[in-house]
């Protein structure tokens, strides 16, 4: 069961984590190169928050927005 185990740390420590540990020694001559997955997902956030906010705007627009304060039983 022992093995079972340190089969799991090894898959994880040496080998998923990998690019990670290969991104932390790269900080310290590039920080822009080293931080490349946190701008890609800061681009994929801002995008889908354009998103949102733009369909928001298309159902005020529209009126289909519900802004009744009772739209729910327990607010009543």
């Amino acid at each position: 069961m022992k093995a079972f185990f340190e089969g799991i740390a090894y898959l994880f420590e040496e080998i998923l984590f990998a690019p990670m540990d290969w991104m932390r020694e790269m900080e310290l001559t590039n920080w822009w190169t080293a931080n490349t997955i946190n701008w890609i997902f800061i681009i994929i956030c801002c995008a889908a928050n354009w998103y949102w906010i733009k369909q928001l705007k298309l159902f005020k627009d529209k009126g289909e927005d519900e802004q009744d304060t009772t739209a729910h039983s327990f607010l009543k």
